[in-house]
């Protein structure tokens, strides 16, 4: 393990942009690990705009023939092409519900038909993609009206009118529930499906298909919008989809075998998240495969830090170690902050196998029971990242109190991101 890590930082989102696009030229994989409010849905849109450039296309009849102009030559117009597909909040702002107000009856998620997202749902006719994916997180159905562009769901449902106990009972015990309207927790697994989905069909593309100009994917915090029991689950399904980026299987003397893709097959990927269960699956899960992974600091609105992690996907909670120890040393010590160091005790009681993040700090200052009692009260207050209410006085000692004698005790290597 390298004594100390590489940092690097970037003014511009531009900037760190281009650094991903570099690294990409020469490993298959990013992994990034960053908090909630250091803008990785603003990067993941800034990545998906340096991928855009300016193309002359040959202008078509309705026939599919080209046009030509009075020379006989093909007559053209300029485009914009992209090369990324994203998953992030942007991409569930593709699908929109339409409750049926006035009858309350027929409800549909309606789909933005004009988006380059769903370019090959019609001709490629999805449905079972979907549904292998969806039936591994919920137990609804669903039907794509690809004429209006809108979905409808369904579920199988206890029958009211079957009688178990009645012997001439003809009804079925089971029927389908049609149009009804799906928690947004389902809805968000539902739309999660159909982006791996439609992430098979790009990884796949041949030549000049719906798909065909699909280079990288970048996966915005997945977990942020699906239910932390399913982020296992959904940690594994995407490394598979990544392995499938960059490898294929062949037939070699009879017997199949896996071998890597050549780079111009390769489809290139960036998963990024909050999340630090789905960050180590992922991290485990793709350790023999040639990737960076990084935690990713916001210094302002603009710039930003990065610090490689490739030795231990356990490097973020270290680093919010550092970024509460920064925050005591510069003062601004901030009410959220005790559900951060609450967090952080907690991940330590389990790696240590204790049944309570209390007694982690048993023993390490003759205040331990005030310091135990002040965290389970002063943790769970609804205090968030992105309207900081920054604590008084004395709690600003308590916690500086706990703290280092935490640190004290545990002497964690703390990285000098946060002071560069």
């Amino acid at each position: 393990m390298s004594a100390q890590r590489k940092l690097f930082t970037y003014k511009t989102l531009s900037g760190l942009v281009t650094r991903f696009r570099d690294d990409l030229k020469s490993s298959d994989f990013i992994l990034l690990y960053a908090y909630n409010g250091t803008g990785k849905t603003r990067t993941s849109m800034a990545f998906k705009e340096k991928g855009k450039k300016k193309i002359k296309v040959e202008l078509k009849d309705s026939n599919g023939s080209i046009i030509l102009d009075k020379k006989g030559k093909s007559k053209t117009e300029d485009a914009i092409v992209g090369d990324t597909l994203y998953f992030n909040a942007f991409t569930e702002d593709l699908f929109v519900w339409d409750n049926d107000l006035e009858f309350d009856t027929s409800r549909v998620l309606q789909m933005n038909a004009q988006s380059k997202f769903f370019n090959g749902f019609k001709e490629l006719a999805l449905d079972e993609k979907i549904f292998t994916y969806l039936e591994r997180y919920a137990t609804f159905d669903f039907d794509i009206d690809y004429d209006n562009w809108r979905i409808t769901f369904k579920k199988q449902v206890k029958n009211p009118k079957y009688n178990s106990k009645n012997p001439n009972n003809e009804e079925p015990e089971y029927v389908i529930e049609p149009n009804i309207k799906i928690s947004r927790g389902e809805e968000n697994i539902f739309i999660w499906c159909v982006f791996l989905a439609v992430s098979e069909l790009a990884i796949d593309a041949e030549e000049d298909s719906s798909y065909s100009w699909v280079k990288y994917i970048y996966v915005d915090d997945p977990i942020s919008s699906l239910d932390d029991n399913n982020a296992i689950a959904v940690a594994s399904d995407l490394a598979k989809l990544l392995r499938r980026a960059v490898t294929k299987e062949i037939e070699d003397g009879g017997e199949k075998r896996i071998v890597a893709k050549n780079e111009e097959e390769k489809v290139k990927i960036i998963v990024s998240s909050h999340h630090s269960l789905f960050f180590n699956v992922m991290c485990n899960e793709l350790k023999r495969f040639n990737h960076n992974r990084y935690f990713l600091h916001k210094n302002s609105e603009e710039s930003h830090t990065l610090q490689k992690t490739d030795d231990t996907p356990f490097f973020h909670h270290v680093a919010v170690l550092s970024e509460l120890k920064q925050a005591t040393i510069s003062g601004k010590v901030n009410t959220y902050h005790f559900n951060s160091l609450r967090s952080i005790l907690e991940k330590t009681a389990t790696f240590f196998g204790l049944d309570d993040f209390g007694k982690c700090i048993y023993g390490i200052d003759e205040d331990d029971i005030l310091f135990e009692r002040a965290l389970n009260l002063l943790s769970h207050g609804k205090y968030s990242v992105y309207d900081p209410v920054e604590m008084g006085v004395d709690n600003k000692d308590l916690f500086e109190r706990i703290l280092n004698a935490f640190l004290d005790k545990y002497q964690f290597n703390l990285p000098e991101l946060l002071k560069k």
